[in-house]
């Protein structure tokens, strides 16, 4: 019989050292070594090879960046709207708030994004907001990539595959096909309603747009979706699935059932009088987080693939993994077991001394207990943290649920390539269990060797990436 009771702290740690060793003698199986040591994070063992010394064909390089957000879908601007310390926060105009009690959050706003030159116009009539999203930011990093016109049709098609989440797909669509069902009757409902809100179909569409025939699929991890995708893409390609990925999160809930619903779970903020100061991630005064939207998407590829295309090389990613606290539908552990314990299988997965990560891009949602939580994790796996820079893009952007890890890896990409940290905005009265330079006080210049991105969701979903800058 299995017990329903939550995991002690002893147990947690021997399950540390049985995921810790199942990794571990996988990787070195995979080596062809010994199987009989335990990864260390602290320092690497024998066995473990630092990610600059892998083939080509195992390392996993970035070369192509796509946004859209509050800010727009540039990425320059999207990276210098944050640098600036922008919020992106505002009242909503796009629908009545008056019945609403959060009548503020950060869109992606018609005035910012635009599907013009990427999809059809009678598509872009009917389609949901997360399916326009994802397709348009997709086109746009393999734009970025150098991947358009007869370059992309040079590509090995059935070896190039799109993993792009969503943690809450088509809402907008779903919410106005139950009011015509309600008000109109059955027979009104949409043909695509099915289609439109299911949260595979983002990727399955982008795929089917520029022809990618390797492998598809979607993950819905709460706000840890995007994350999941990068480290399970990277696994496809490691594994020989698949030469290059395309992928990220994309999600757009600003609409007037999700505003409610997260309010009644007591997640969100309330400051109504304040949206731009609503976001503060590590305040005391923190009250809750503020509703964002976009998407984030990468262009991940073997070294050796990027090589043979002479492919611009942006960053690498370096490692990453997943965990579950298996404890709470939406607080976090108070051992911190989960989230540490992805921290140290990330580095391991990277094959990386944690002195190398100076940069910490956290979860940070402006929630009271998960705020504090991750950081405390955090202090245990970096038993010295004098080195580290952490900063919350959230702060500006609002929480972008199953995006929200594709915004921040963008951050964390900008900040390798352009050697500066975006601010903390909003911070005044920093809680004092936070002694981690958390970039409160404007920009920070900075050669980033290690840039962790945290995201952890609903369910107790956690995931880590770890990216770092290209070294031949």
């Amino acid at each position: 019989m299995i017990s329903t009771a939550t995991t002690t702290t002893s147990q947690a740690r021997r399950m540390a050292s049985r995921v810790r060793g199942r990794h571990a003698r996988a990787a070195a199986a995979a080596r062809g070594g010994s199987s009989s040591h335990v990864c260390r994070v602290s320092s690497l063992d024998e066995n473990q090879v630092h990610y600059s010394k892998r083939s080509p064909k195992d390392r996993i390089v970035i070369t192509g960046l796509g946004v859209a957000s509050c800010f727009g879908q540039d990425t320059g601007v999207f990276y210098d709207s944050l640098l600036a310390g922008k919020s992106g926060v505002r009242l909503l105009d796009e629908f009545d708030t008056d019945n609403l009690a959060v009548k503020f959050a950060a869109p992606c706003s018609d005035d910012v994004f635009s599907t013009e030159g990427y999809i059809d116009r009678k598509n872009a009539r009917r389609q949901d907001k997360v399916i326009k999203l994802c397709i348009t930011t997709g086109k746009k990093s393999l734009e970025d990539a150098g991947l358009v016109d007869e370059e992309l049709e040079k590509l090995d098609k059935a070896r190039c595959g799109c993993l792009v989440g969503s943690g809450i797909g088509g809402m907008t669509f779903f919410e106005k096909n139950v009011h015509t069902y309600y008000n109109r009757g059955p027979t009104k409902v949409s043909p695509f309603f099915i289609p439109y809100i299911i949260p595979n179909m983002p990727s399955a569409m982008l795929a089917m747009d520029i022809g990618f025939m390797g492998p598809n699929y979607s993950v819905s991890t709460a706000c840890a979706t995007a994350n999941y995708c990068y480290h399970l893409a990277a696994r496809h390609i490691r594994n020989g699935d698949a030469d290059l990925m395309l992928v990220g999160g994309t999600e757009a809930p600003v609409n007037p059932i999700a505003l409610a619903g997260f309010h009644a779970c007591r997640a969100l903020s309330t400051s109504n009088d304040d949206p731009e100061g609503a976001s503060r991630p590590w305040d005391v005064n923190r009250n809750g987080f503020v509703m964002g939207e976009g998407c984030g998407t990468l262009v991940m590829e073997s070294l050796e693939h990027a090589q043979k295309r002479g492919a611009k090389i942006i960053a690498e990613y370096l490692g990453g993994a997943v965990t579950c606290d298996a404890h709470h539908m939406t607080e976090p552990r108070e051992d911190g077991f989960g989230v540490r314990s992805c921290m140290e299988l990330a580095m391991a997965d990277a094959g990386i001394e944690r002195e190398e990560v100076n940069y910490i891009n956290a979860h940070a949602t402006s929630t009271p207990l998960g705020d504090v939580a991750e950081v405390a994790a955090i202090k245990k796996v970096f038993s010295d943290t004098s080195h580290l820079k952490m900063n919350a893009t959230k702060s500006m952007t609002g929480h972008a649920l199953g995006a929200a890890g594709g915004l921040e890896a963008i951050a964390c990409i900008k900040a390798i390539e352009t050697g500066m940290l975006h601010p903390t905005i909003n911070l005044k009265d920093c809680e004092e269990a936070i002694d981690i330079d958390t970039c409160g006080n404007g920009k920070v210049e900075l050669e980033v060797t290690g840039a962790m991105s945290n995201s952890f969701g609903f369910g107790g979903h956690n995931s880590v990436c770890i990216f770092g800058p290209y070294k031949e």
